[in-house]
């Protein structure tokens, strides 16, 4: 995919950076000079890309004209919702240089390494050569699997009631065993987050580093029961001392990050948490949280302003 723009003069002419854009449609990425072959795909703007990334569909353009004029099935006309062959998504982040750049890229392989296909929308990361004016930059891509289902909110109550509240989004219907196939489904479901919750934690102690747990739409449920992570932009640093870090927006997210863990093991998996775990120990202090939910009350706050000056996306979080 990296390779040098087919008409140079344009791409130099480009006024406004990619990464600061509040949105991009279809003509915006086959302008790129490292997109090839512009005709194949159809690119849409997914309705989750934020401040951090630009996330768009990956789309068959045969499968978007059947969602826009249909097709007859027994006399009926329907209109099958196109689905993302890949989600593309286009960090916003600038580097300094190739070293930072890199860190970023290895992040996103030891989460992959901790998680696996099973708990992670598994991305093929690619670092290129933006070309912009009369420079080029660096910019990360990447290539995501597409993960069909339900948003998993960890601040919701995660009972049975609301997870099979979730499968009936997915087109679950009632039948006589309707009831032993939920209770089936949401035991799995539980027995899948105990492996997340598990991983996720070996990977902080591990590594040091915890992903966003935190932002709507972060975690999917599949209507296999799978739990996947498919924001894999913000990786933080864990450390267990009394400096409560911030990331590049101004977010708490590592704490928010383990409050989301602790709100899964507790709610989802119905597990008391343990007083001796030194990850809820020193994150879940009520004194240290008081201070997390003031960083927080502020970060919304500027990104309210900053919304309203810019119209900037999506990028919310749960409190």
């Amino acid at each position: 995919m990296n390779r040098e723009p087919d008409n140079l003069s344009y791409q130099i002419s480009m006024e406004e950076d990619i990464r600061d854009k509040a949105r991009l449609d279809h003509e915006d990425i086959v302008r790129l000079n490292f997109i090839r072959k512009p005709g194949v795909f159809l690119y849409r703007r997914h309705y989750r890309a934020g401040l951090r990334s630009h996330i768009m569909e990956v789309l068959n353009p045969e499968d978007v004209e059947r969602e826009k004029e249909g097709v007859i099935i027994n006399g009926l006309r329907h209109f099958p919702k196109a689905i993302p062959l890949k989600m593309l998504r286009v960090f916003r982040k600038r580097f300094n240089n190739l070293k930072y750049a890199e860190e970023e890229l290895r992040n996103v392989k030891i989460l992959e390494k901790f998680l696996r296909p099973d708990c992670v929308a598994r991305s093929d990361e690619f670092l290129v050569h933006y070309a912009r004016k009369d420079q080029y930059e660096l910019i990360i891509c990447g290539l995501q699997e597409y993960v069909e289902g339900e948003i998993l909110d960890p601040w919701s109550h995660l009972d049975k009631t609301y997870l099979v509240s979730l499968l009936s989004h997915m087109g679950f219907e009632r039948h006589n065993d309707s009831e032993a196939i939920a209770d089936r489904w949401v035991g799995g479901i539980r027995e899948n987050g105990v492996k997340l919750i598990e991983k996720l934690k070996q990977m902080i102690f591990q590594t040091n580093r915890v992903p966003d747990l935190a932002g709507v739409g972060n975690l999917i449920l599949t209507r296999s029961g799978n739990i996947k992570l498919v924001d894999i932009n913000n990786i933080s640093r864990v450390s267990f001392d009394r400096t409560i870090p911030i990331d590049d927006r101004g977010y708490p997210v590592c704490d928010k990050s383990i409050e989301a863990l602790s709100l899964l093991e507790r709610k989802l998996i119905g597990r008391s948490l343990d007083g001796r775990d030194i990850i809820y120990n020193t994150f879940l202090d009520p004194l240290r949280m008081k201070e997390v939910k003031k960083i927080e009350t502020r970060f919304h706050a500027l990104l309210t302003e900053d919304r309203a000056a810019s119209g900037a996306g999506q990028y919310i979080h749960r409190s």
